[in-house]
């Protein structure tokens, strides 16, 4: 096992935070691009959840995949391979020539990173061990959520100084460069004891992967297009019933494959089972957030990008901070209280950005929100993500990567298509006005309300001290 602090110990983080980082960056750094986007293109709500869900689809859907992958075949090399699909789609997402062809790249783009985003996490945890797992999970945590924060800083400067365009293109760099430091710096096999490797020969489900991302399209595109076009309409009728209908597909294959890509027996796992419907609460809530508040800061409030992407970042600072420190915590006393400690605190950030509206001045409104967000994050991420790989076997940390980090997408995946039509605006053309405003209002208390019961799952479901792998 490595230490945190030696040279190969500091290289298997860096080389993970920085692939991991471009994922997340990514997932959030179009958010403020969003308004020059439906400009450029013409669209409105329901194409920018498209420019989003696209991504977050294959992202969510693959993630298992992406993880059984690396147990079979070898967590640096199926990373590697992932960052370099990533910046190439990267780059294709930067020259599209309009909604269609972004969209589908988004889609390329979602299965890389669901290459690399559960094998970046699952080499940590094969090479350290004890407190310095905890440690070096932390700084993936606290890394991972910056660069998801940072996203709408970084893209806002963009977005003025340059194009949307650069958002994509900003990316490319540290995918290329976290491949080149595990190809330098690990041994890019199966099995390798440099890398924190442990050979598993479990067979892929690719029956599961697809009905998975089949069931996933059907059942999000009808609740993106119903508010456009009517519920009533037969694409929607077709796309939602086929959705359902593979998802119990889905379960059927997977309760009876000898190799599931969701293996259902690990959710008998009661800390496991809570970890995860903790994340689905919080990070859907975080998602809406991340959707929705960018076009009401430049839309309502008249920020620039810039200014908007700058509203987020002492969260970033916070979650930089803390995040180390809570996974220290989490090693000595245990996830539960931290957890809940955390979603409480994260949904009085929510209800405070409620009151972000036109006219509302920003150290009083929007700094204030920030803060308290940022800190329930920092408190609850990395206990959260220590929990849900210390109730599995070590020979499974990948799959229970993968389904953590999909759950993590797949609730943005749905927040981002259902909130905004449980708000009342799933169907607007604009991104601005009263409507949105009050839309928006509604969206933040829905997601409060989304992080409360995240609190109430961690209290009810995980335990104080690690639950032992079996």
């Amino acid at each position: 096992m490595l230490k945190l602090h030696s040279a190969a110990g500091r290289w298997v983080v860096a080389g993970s935070v920085l692939g991991s980082g471009a994922a997340f960056l990514e997932s959030s750094v179009v958010n403020v691009a969003l308004p020059a986007i439906a400009r450029d293109f013409h669209v409105g709500v329901v194409g920018l959840q498209w420019v989003i869900n696209g991504y977050l689809l294959t992202l969510s859907a693959l993630m298992l995949l992406g993880g059984a992958l690396g147990d079979r075949f070898g967590r640096p090399r199926l990373f590697t391979i992932g960052c370099a699909a990533f910046a190439l789609a990267s780059v294709g997402c930067a020259l599209a020539p309009g909604l269609v062809a972004l969209v589908g790249l988004r889609v390329v783009q979602g299965a890389a990173g669901a290459l690399l985003v559960p094998n970046s996490l699952a080499m940590l945890d094969a090479a350290f061990e004890g407190e310095e797992r905890g440690a070096a999970i932390g700084q993936w945590a606290a890394w991972s959520a910056v660069s998801t924060a940072a996203g709408p800083f970084a893209g806002g400067w963009l977005v003025d100084a340059l194009s949307w365009r650069w958002v994509f293109s900003a990316v490319v760099l540290f995918a290329l460069l976290a491949a080149a430091i595990v190809t330098t710096h690990m041994t890019v096999g199966k099995g390798s004891e440099a890398s924190g490797e442990r050979a598993n020969d479990r067979s892929i489900d690719y029956t599961g992967a697809a009905l998975g991302t089949l069931a996933l399209a059907g059942i999000v595109g009808a609740l993106m297009a119903g508010p456009a076009i009517g519920f009533g309409e037969w694409r929607v009728l077709a796309a939602g019933t086929g959705g359902v209908a593979c998802m119990a597909a889905f379960v059927f294959v997977e309760g009876r494959a000898s190799q599931p890509i969701l293996p259902l027996s690990i959710f008998r796992s009661r800390q496991f089972s809570g970890v995860n419907a903790t994340t689905f609460l919080v990070y859907g809530a975080l998602s809406s957030l991340f959707f929705l508040l960018m076009p009401q800061l430049q839309g309502n409030l008249h920020y620039s990008a810039l200014r908007a992407g700058a509203a987020l970042t002492p969260a970033n600072m916070l979650m930089l901070v803390l995040s180390p420190i809570a996974g220290r915590a989490s090693a000595r006393v245990g996830p539960r209280v931290l957890m809940t400690v955390g979603a409480l605190v994260a949904a009085v950030g929510m209800m405070l950005f409620a009151r972000v509206q036109s006219g509302a001045p920003y150290v009083t409104t929007t700094l204030p929100a920030t803060i308290v967000f940022g800190i329930g994050l920092a408190i609850l991420v990395a206990p959260l993500t220590s929990a849900v790989l210390s109730a599995v076997k070590e020979s499974d940390t990948g799959i229970a990567s993968g389904i953590n980090n999909a759950v993590a997408r797949l609730a943005g995946l749905i927040a981002t298509a259902a909130i905004p039509l449980a708000a009342g605006i799933g169907g607007s053309t604009k991104l601005e006005g009263a409507a949105y405003a009050e839309g928006f209002t509604r969206a933040m208390l829905i997601s409060a309300g989304l992080c409360a019961a995240g609190a109430v799952v961690a209290f009810a479901t995980v335990r104080s001290e690690k639950e032992a792998r079996s």
